[in-house]
């Protein structure tokens, strides 16, 4: 049997692995099982790359799993592991399912600031949501019909973008609320360095380090 036939059923978990991590997990056992899946997922998706049927159902693993099922074996791991930087892939494009049009929005504000990572990122001057969403998709896929570390920069420069965005969005709503521009400027904090662990994992992985 291929190694592409057998991977023909993306399941993120097996029913041991999800009952083992709803309790308290030794730490390393954790690990492992984070570095497994990551592993398996990656490198079994790229194996059957041209399989499109496939590839969706990696993209839209979320979907079926939930984010807490990710969350619980992906979300403890460091930003430079294989687990870790997917987990933010994946974190990201769940993001981008709840909240298309604050991110559009944020993205266009930014945009005209950070063009070069705007052209990295590769997405439409100016995006509506479903843009947004496509992207997501687009960048997911790219890591298993690409280069990963080129997935990981794009969505390293889609953080960076919405990072610029957001502090002048925070910038635009401090004279009416102190609260909300505080509450931005954190949160564009965070995407700044969401992106430069993004672009630190692809740098990782183009030297065969990012496991």
């Amino acid at each position: 049997m291929s190694e592409q036939h057998r991977f023909r059923r993306p399941a993120m978990l097996s029913p041991e692995q999800a009952e083992a991590i709803v309790g308290d997990v030794d730490p390393a056992v954790r690990s492992e099982a984070a570095h497994t899946t990551a592993t398996a997922i990656v490198h079994g998706g790229r194996a059957a790359s041209d399989d499109a049927a496939l590839v969706e159902r990696l993209v839209s693993l979320v979907d079926t799993e939930g984010i807490d099922t990710v969350a619980a074996l992906w979300a403890d791991s460091p930003a430079e592991t294989l687990p870790g930087a997917l987990w933010r892939l994946y974190l990201l494009r769940e993001w981008t399912r709840r909240d298309p049009r604050t991110i559009a929005e944020r993205y266009q504000l930014g945009v005209a600031r950070a063009e070069v990572a705007g052209a990295v990122a590769g997405v439409a001057d100016a995006p509506g949501p479903e843009e947004i969403r496509t992207l997501a998709d687009a960048v997911l896929s790219g890591v298993f019909r690409g280069d990963l570390d080129v997935a990981l920069e794009r969505a390293g420069a889609f953080c960076r973008v919405l990072a610029t965005g957001s502090a002048l969005d925070a910038d635009s709503v401090a004279t009416s609320s102190g609260h909300a521009a505080t509450r931005i400027t954190r949160h564009a904090g965070a995407l700044l360095g969401t992106a430069e662990e993004l672009e630190q994992a692809a740098a990782l992985w183009r030297a065969e380090r990012l496991d």
